[in-house]
This record gives C-alpha cells, structure tokens and sequence, in this order.
C-alpha cells in the first residue's frame, strides 16, 4: 500500500506537443488521465508501476501532449536563489563554480552572492537583467561600480529565465527532466 501512494505522489513533467518545452509539473493521476484520454503520450517512464486487479500501468516521468497548446508567456517571479540557480552558481565574471578552489578554499554553494550589474546605491534593481551570480572575491573587486567602471567583463548576458526551468529547477525533479529544460 504506502508503495502505491508514493507513485500518486509523484510529480510527472508535462511537456508542450511539437515544440517538448516544459508547459508544467503535474501529479500522476493528471498524466494517467491524459494519457488514458488519448491527449498525451509518454516520453520518459519512470520505472514504477500501477497496478489494477487485472493490469499495471507504467508512471510515466516525462509526457507530452499530442497537440500543440498555445500558452503565454509567464514572468518569474525575482529572487536570489532564482538567480544563483538560473545561473547556475557560477560566477559571471570570473566563472568559478563550487567545488573549485579559489584563495585556497574550496568553494562551496553558499560562497556565492547576487551582484547587481548597476549597483543599488545607483539605482539599480533587483531585476533579472541586473543582477547576477558572483563570488565574493569579484563581487568585493567590483564593488559600487558598474563591470565596465571596475575592468570587468561579464561572461554572459543576465536575461529573464522560463518560468517552466524555474519551476523544474527550484524543485527537485528526477534528473532525466534536464534534459528538456532550456534556458
């Protein structure tokens, strides 16, 4: 019984028809019934199963639906974590990440800090496009200048992330959805 009820509680990655880009998260019971309806088909089996009196059902992971839905475009919502983890806890101007040794410390996820691109004392925003992943050693080097004041040059371009690869990656999904999350 409790090995039924961790299948229903897991989450199934629901992908758009023809395009495969991440429409949402939805429960097991959803995609059994989208793909019971004929609306969807599965992408990635999770490897668990459903069982009936008389059959057994395979949870899907991963499903898409058959047709293509046009959904607008959602804003994410700022936050810090949501930029370390958009950028994925590298930082922008030097491009250390954990695990790499910097002043001959091991760096380690909480080393990293929000840079705003126009700093605050400037005016600048807690915004998507103006802030950005920096360790500290950078984000110190730089200080109250914008990059180009301090000599800095930014490894990329900080931009709105998907809704969808922020619901995928603030979560904690199986890693087979990875592969169909864009940035």
């Amino acid at each position: 019984m409790s090995n039924s009820v961790s299948v229903i509680n897991q989450r199934v990655l629901l992908l758009n028809g023809s395009t495969w880009e991440p429409l949402s998260v939805i429960t097991v019971p959803r995609a059994m019934n989208l793909l019971l309806a004929g609306k969807a088909m599965v992408v990635e089996e999770s490897g668990k199963f459903l069982r009936t009196v008389q059959e057994r059902f395979a949870v899907p992971s991963v499903i898409a639906l058959r047709t293509y839905i046009n959904v607008p475009r959602r804003r994410a919502t700022w936050s810090r974590r949501g930029v370390l983890i958009r950028d994925e806890y590298t930082c922008i101007y030097c491009g250390v990440q954990p695990g790499n040794l910097q002043a001959n410390k091991v760096l380690a996820k909480n080393d990293f800090t929000i840079d705003h691109i126009m700093p605050r004392s400037r005016g600048g925003k807690d915004t998507w496009s103006n802030t950005a992943c920096a360790c500290a050693k950078c984000n110190h080097r730089k200080g109250g200048r914008t990059p180009h004041e301090a000599g800095m040059k930014m490894r990329w371009e900080p931009k709105i992330p998907r809704t969808s690869y922020l619901v995928i990656a603030l979560g904690t999904g199986p890693s087979v959805w990875k592969r169909y999350v864009e940035m």
